[in-house]
């Protein structure tokens, strides 16, 4: 919560799309759509996902697989110089071959 309070949270297109998907009850998915909506879609661009493509290609060709979103979430943060914060325990992996920095509470 400090990160949103201190308006330091970003929030890409792809990441709200992955959040709201598969939530079966209406009054939940609109919930946290309406939440959501506080945070405006960080705009991307042709080098997000060019890096993102790179970053795929790398981590690959060392045989760790991952998300076309978590590696457009990886070029977003590099480019950007923005620390991740996830539970996710695939960045881990990513890190091993990205220069990634994360965000821990």
């Amino acid at each position: 919560m400090e990160l949103v309070r201190q308006g330091r949270a970003e929030l890409i297109g792809p990441v709200r799309q992955e959040v709201l998907s598969g939530i079966r009850h209406q009054p939940q998915f609109q919930r946290l759509k309406t939440h959501l909506r506080a945070f405006l879609d960080l705009p991307l661009e042709t080098d997000d996902f060019e890096l993102a493509a790179e970053h795929f290609n790398t981590c690959r060709g060392r045989g760790i697989q991952g998300s076309n979103t978590d590696f457009l979430i990886c070029a977003v943060a590099l480019r950007r110089g923005l620390t991740i914060f996830t539970t996710d325990k695939d960045f881990e992996q990513y890190a091993r071959y990205l220069p990634l920095v994360f965000h821990y509470p």
